[in-house]
């Protein structure tokens, strides 16, 4: 099966091995079956110097986000779905010059929020 790489216009930095690309048709049966509390808060942040790849890469994380802003996301993950985010961000990032971390939240623990902060809501989404 030929290497099919996902985001046209933007080379790999990693070339040492092969990296599976997720398989699309499974995706939507997969995250069906999946239950909210499977799900795990994280808050995902980047820092990227090109604008055209951080423009790129803020597309990739809003499939995903819940709350947050610029380059600060809020996201409920599945494992699966933190190892593919993991995996697109390393293949994504020049590590030379960009960096992202993924924090692990508690959704038990109070929010302070200040100025202009809103709760965000998180009841009820849906992942399509």
């Amino acid at each position: 099966m030929a290497d099919r790489w996902p985001f046209p216009g933007v080379r790999r930095w990693r070339r040492a091995g092969k990296l599976a690309v997720p398989d699309s048709r499974s995706a939507p049966a997969y995250r069906g079956d999946m239950s909210d509390a499977a799900r795990t808060l994280f808050l995902v942040c980047y820092d990227v110097c090109d604008n055209k790849l951080r423009r790129r890469v803020q597309k990739y994380l809003m499939a995903y986000r819940v709350g947050g802003q610029k380059s600060f996301f809020e996201c409920w993950l599945t494992a699966a779905e933190l190892r593919e985010v993991r995996r697109t961000l390393a293949d994504l990032l020049d590590p030379s010059e960009d960096r992202a971390h993924v924090f692990q939240l508690d959704p038990r623990m109070r929010r302070d929020m200040l100025g202009r902060a809103t709760e965000p809501v998180t009841d009820v989404f849906l992942i399509v």
